[in-house]
């Protein structure tokens, strides 16, 4: 995107608007992870996949609590971490202001209909938890319909 300057003969001046970065750890065989990233990267994210073997030594380098715990971590470029299949605008909400005390969202398990485990038009309400740094966690948004699921 570029704007002009209402000088006469003034140069264009960039733009700049930042692509947010995810990079996402995750296994080799996963085939709703790779959902998942198409549904982020069609959202103004810029996800790149890396395929790594213990995945669950990286959640908890991250601390991200076993009961919480996804397919896929997420990890922002200045460090949040978004734990399985959050929709991308939950994403985009939580990095516009991170809540102090926050490590990042997740969504546990694998819910159907969440983005990258839509089956047909099934659905299962499910919430987006907030990851505190002491451990905790709390409920960041609830999804329940399909529709609000994959914005």
């Amino acid at each position: 995107m570029t704007g002009f300057s209402t000088a006469a003969n003034a140069e264009p001046l960039a733009v700049s608007l930042e692509t947010p970065i995810l990079d996402v750890y995750k296994d080799a065989n996963c085939g709703c992870c790779e959902k998942w990233l198409e549904h982020v990267n069609k959202r103004s994210f810029t996800a790149n996949a890396h395929n790594i073997t213990d995945l669950f030594e990286f959640k908890k380098s991250k601390h991200i609590p076993a009961s919480v715990q996804s397919c896929h971590t997420a990890v922002s470029s200045d460090g949040y971490v978004f734990e399985g299949h959050i929709p991308a605008k939950f994403i985009t909400q939580f990095l516009a202001s991170p809540p102090n005390d926050s490590i990042g969202l997740a969504v546990p398990a694998m819910p159907v209909g969440s983005p990258g485990m839509e089956y047909q038009d099934k659905f299962r309400p499910y919430q987006v938890l907030l990851l505190k740094t002491d451990g905790s966690s709390q409920v960041y948004a609830q999804v329940n319909s399909l529709e609000e699921s994959l914005q």
